[in-house]
Parts: C-alpha cells; structure tokens; sequence
C-alpha cells in the first residue's frame, strides 16, 4: 500500500498515509522499509520528528527540520546560518518575506523588516510561507514528507499538517504520518486520505520473526513458548526478548539449534522492552556509561560534546562507541 500511494502522489495525485498502532508493532520499521525502496528515485525527502518534552512548542518538528536540511553546525554565526537558510529556500524560490518569516521562527534575524504584525499575523504568514516552500518543492521533484509520533505533536505543527493534508491533494506529494492509537486527527475523511492500523502479528508470523532473529537455529521450545508468551505480538518485543535469550548464556549453540545450558529461570526472559534493554546493556559493562552520558545529553550528540562530558581518551571513546553500535 505504501508503494502503491507513492505511485500516485508521483503522478501528481497526493496522498496522505497515517500509520496507527501501538509501541513497536512496526510503524518506523515500514516507514524505514519505504525509504530505502526509494533510495535510488528522484524525490525530496522530508522529515519531521514529535517529541514528547516539545508538546508546547510551536513548530518544533518544523523548526528542526528546517534546521537539520540547511546544515546549521553549533559554532555558525547568525550570518553563516542565514546564507544557509537562502540557500535551502531558493531551492523553493522563495519570496523575500517568506524568507524573512522563516528566519524569525529560527530566531535569526530578518534582513528586510516587515511591518509590526500581531501575533496571529505572523503565525499565519508564517504558514502560509512554510506551504509556499512545500509547493515549490513539489514543482521539482516529487516529495515524501514523513512525520513520526503525531501523538506528540505541539498544536501549531498540527495545523500546519492539518493545512497540507487539504493542499497536496494536487501535488506529487505523499504524507506518511505515524501515531499511536490515542492520536485522532483533526482533517475529515477524504478520498486522498487513508488511515491503516496495524494489529500485532499472528503466532506463525511470531515464530517466523524468531526464527530470523536465530538465523534458523532452532529453539528449545520451552524458550520459543515463554517468548510468544511475554511478547503478544509485539514485533519489538519479539527481536529484543530473543536477542536478550540469546546474549544471556544461557543457550549451547548447535550450529542448526539451541539447546539449554542450564534449566530456564521463570523470570530469565524479562517482561518488558525496557528491561529487556537494560538488560542487555548491564552485559555491555565497559561501554555501558559511554551510553548513560550519551542519554543525559540528549537524543542527538555529536563527538565532540560526548567526549568532553566522558573525559575518556580518544581511542577507548571510539571503541566503546564501535562496541555500542554493533549491540
């Protein structure tokens, strides 16, 4: 279905897709599977990430978006970020008061000062030049813009989505949006609009999933039966529960099968995904601060900050991350 909506919108006909399930059923799984499908066509890719610290915070999956695209760095000067900002607009052909609105909203200065507008002035203008850009993106090249975790998303980000969802239906553009099931969009039903929700897999796709977590080595069933249990469906669950068992020593490795080391703890596979990650990263002791310092900073670090808080030398820093991204 993805495939077939972008088929479409690539057409000139838009589509808006919306992903609905629960907490690792696979919505950024599918939405990833899209993405690479389409690494080799001619389309602009957009993408915009809810948070759940910035419910409050006008546009920020805009702001970061915007942000991310013109390549802004820590260190750039206000200057050195707005001859970037040009530079992504012009892809847009932006108007000179589009640019200056876009600029405000990054909190960079405007180089030709408008009239004193209310603030419900400069929201709308606002939007208005953040949907002038999304049509003139889409006179180029076809455009799939994704935003995750709409559940999520600050009020004015919806109103934004909610003003695209009606404008791309004459546009070569595809919408995919994720949420959880508590998420009800605010756009009514139209015919360019589909809303599909994903249920939790069946026990054949279950073992299936586990089967290619082990790369075919069989399981003792007694461990495939406690995972189908804890698990309910769960694809996350499912890899991060089997990867848990795995890791554990507590399986023989036959080559074609596992069998048990030792008799099966009632509580050796944990009965959630947060303790099955903390689980595996207390087996990943050397590296395991490296991560804890990377959490406190953020979702997104760079070296250099990660470097500075760790205090690490250079090379055990570059290891301990290796060893992190391999896990």
């Amino acid at each position: 279905m993805l495939r077939r909506r972008w088929r479409q919108a690539e057409e000139g006909e838009g589509r808006v897709l919306l992903l609905v399930g629960e907490a690792g059923i696979g919505k950024s799984r599918l939405t990833r599977a899209l993405l690479e499908g389409l690494a080799g066509e001619p389309h602009l890719r957009l993408r915009y990430f809810c948070s759940p610290h910035h419910r409050n915070s006008a546009l920020f999956p805009v702001i970061s978006q915007l942000e991310h695209a013109a390549g802004f760095l820590r260190d750039d000067t206000a200057e050195a970020k707005l001859a970037k900002l040009d530079i992504l607009l012009a892809r847009a052909a932006a108007e000179p008061e589009a640019v200056d609105l876009i600029a405000d909203l990054l909190s960079l200065p405007a180089r030709h000062p408008a009239r004193e507008l209310s603030p419900q002035q400069r929201k709308e203008k606002t939007l208005a030049a953040l949907l002038a850009q999304l049509d003139g993106l889409a006179r180029q090249q076809p455009v799939l813009m994704l935003f995750e975790d709409l559940h999520w998303i600050d009020p004015t980000s919806l109103e934004l989505l909610t003003a695209i969802v009606d404008r791309v239906q004459g546009l070569p553009v595809l919408v995919l949006a994720t949420a959880r099931p508590e998420f009800t969009p605010p756009w009514p039903s139209q015919a360019h609009v589909t809303a599909l929700s994903l249920a939790r897999l069946s026990r054949r796709e279950c073992v299936a999933l586990v089967d290619r977590i082990t790369d075919g080595r069989v399981l003792p069933d007694e461990v495939l039966e406690q995972i189908l249990a804890r698990t309910d469906g769960v694809p996350l669950f499912i890899e991060e529960l089997t990867r848990t068992v795995i890791e554990s020593g507590m399986l023989i490795d036959m080559g074609d099968r596992y069998t048990m080391a030792r008799p099966l703890p009632s509580l050796a596979i944990p009965t959630t995904l947060h303790d099955s990650l903390t689980a595996r990263l207390d087996r990943l002791a050397p590296v395991k601060e490296v991560a804890q310092i990377a959490a406190c900073i953020g979702r997104d670090f760079d070296y250099d900050l990660l470097a500075a808080a760790s205090g690490m030398p250079k090379d055990g820093l570059r290891s301990a991350l290796g060893a992190l991204r391999h896990a």
